[in-house]
């Protein structure tokens, strides 16, 4: 995303360190600010009242880590952000996208978060677990340094135990 000026200025302003295990913004409430997270690592997790965990997207550095859905409907947080490795963020308002100054950087944002989710929806539609797994190494070969297999085996819709005898199928090969 290209940042304009008084993005980029508004971001130094409000940097702040990131331990991992903070949230963000917790299931249930009303989204504020949006997240530019300069580096760490971040998760939309659900909970459910029975205790399961789903993990919906991850953030890494240079992203904007906020609920859409949420934004665009004024509703409560379906979603938890919460920090899993250390970082920085900087806290945003929502309100700087509804400036009519920065319709171009809100355009922008609409538009990576479109193409992000229709590949996402692709990818856990028409693959196989293993095909799913296979996609996250080759489009984000990062992750499986940054992420625990819990979480990596949620976003891709399988258990851990799946997901290890898949790395362990395809070791042997």
């Amino acid at each position: 995303m290209l940042l304009s000026q008084d993005l980029k200025g508004l971001l130094e302003s409000r940097r702040k360190p990131l331990s991992a295990g903070d949230w963000l913004l917790h299931q249930g409430e009303m989204q504020s600010y949006f997240y530019y997270l300069h580096h760490g690592v971040v998760r939309a997790v659900y909970h459910s009242d029975q205790g399961v965990e789903r993990v919906k997207e991850f953030y890494f550095s240079g992203e904007c880590c906020f609920l859409y859905l949420n934004w665009l409907t004024a509703t409560p947080a379906d979603y938890s952000l919460q920090a899993l490795a250390a970082g920085e963020v900087s806290e945003v308002p929502l309100s700087f996208l509804d400036a009519a100054e920065n319709q171009d950087c809100k355009m922008q944002l609409l538009v990576q978060q479109l193409i992000y989710k229709e590949k996402k929806e692709q990818m856990l539609l028409l693959n196989t677990p293993e095909q799913r797994y296979r996609y996250i190494q080759s489009q984000f070969p990062g992750w499986e340094s940054q992420l625990t297999q819990r979480d990596l085996a949620s976003y891709i819709g399988i258990t851990p135990v799946s997901l290890s005898r898949i790395r362990q199928r395809l070791n042997k090969g």
